[in-house]
């Protein structure tokens, strides 16, 4: 599936900004038998005074602007052309669950994507004893990594309820979970430290999500959303899963990845740092656009 995404966050502040500095991820980037990027802008208005764009440690394209005078308001565009490409729902190969602690002490990297990085507890998911004691509840004999990364995520989706009114982005995920309300980063989060708590490696995976409106109306325009889902590596032989407990599904194709890290804190869109005698309003539009779609099938 071929997409163009377009994204647009605005900041306006009540008094100019002084020494404003933000670290920026929202560049989707390759990813092999994933995703294709055939083109991708990020515009920054005004022009910073500095622009440093790299590479971070987990992979992900990073800008860090940056501004020496006092500024007002910041407008940030996104145009990017990204194919997804179709992957078959993944055949269990993943190791018993009761096993994947060995084959995990077999991977002899610390590599980006090594799940040693993965496996502890990170800034945002500390040691959560009631998700673990849920998530083990609901084991059964002989499961394989792979179903367990399942049953939790359905059980996730059946016991919380998406509330956009129950959690800010500084919400602690164990707070989340007792309430049993949030939006996809505390789904995502509570579902990363379930995960942990029995074993398996997890992380966080930032991106955008096409969304489909009401039957029989149009589609709004600006009315997609970035969203976060889960990634879990299941053994070495499967290693890493997506699935994403706000949706009780595996990613597929109507989900384009922006970055890949620990917990939020490794792929906040936006982050930074500024002076200011005021507040601030803030307003963000997506629209993830198909531009072709797989042939019906006959009969």
């Amino acid at each position: 599936m071929l997409y163009d995404i377009k994204l647009t966050i605005d900041y306006s502040y009540n008094a100019g900004s002084d020494r404003a500095r933000n670290i920026l991820r929202l560049l989707p980037s390759d990813i092999p038998g994933v995703q294709k990027v055939r083109r991708r802008l990020l515009e920054v208005t005004p022009r910073p005074d500095e622009r440093h764009d790299r590479v971070d440690f987990f992979g992900n394209a990073t800008s860090m602007v940056a501004w020496h005078q006092p500024i007002e308001a910041v407008e940030l565009s996104l145009s990017a052309q990204v194919e997804r490409i179709a992957v078959p729902k993944p055949f269990d190969l993943s190791a018993p669950l009761g096993r994947l602690g060995q084959e995990l002490a077999g991977v002899h990297s610390l590599a980006p994507g090594a799940p040693h990085h993965f496996s502890a507890t990170s800034p945002m998911v500390g040691p959560m004893i009631e998700t673990t004691k849920y998530a083990r509840a609901l084991l059964r004999p002989g499961m394989t990594a792979l179903q367990a990364v399942e049953a939790v995520g359905h059980a996730l989706n059946r016991d919380m309820s998406f509330d956009p009114e129950a959690t800010t982005v500084d919400t602690p995920p164990a707070e989340a979970f007792a309430k049993r309300h949030g939006v996809c980063q505390d789904f995502t989060h509570i579902m990363i430290a379930a995960l942990r708590g029995l074993g398996v490696p997890a992380g966080y995976v930032s991106g955008f999500l096409r969304t489909f409106p009401p039957p029989g109306q149009p589609r709004l325009e600006g009315a997609d959303a970035m969203h976060a889902w889960v990634r879990a590596w299941v053994g070495q032989e499967m290693g890493w899963v997506e699935f994403d407990p706000t949706n009780d599904q595996y990613a597929g194709t109507d989900y384009i990845t922006v970055g890949h890290g620990r917990d939020y804190g490794d792929v906040a869109p936006v982050r930074g740092a500024m002076r200011s005698s005021g507040g601030q309003e803030s307003h963000q539009a997506v629209d993830v656009i198909p531009l072709e779609t797989a042939p019906a099938k006959s009969g």
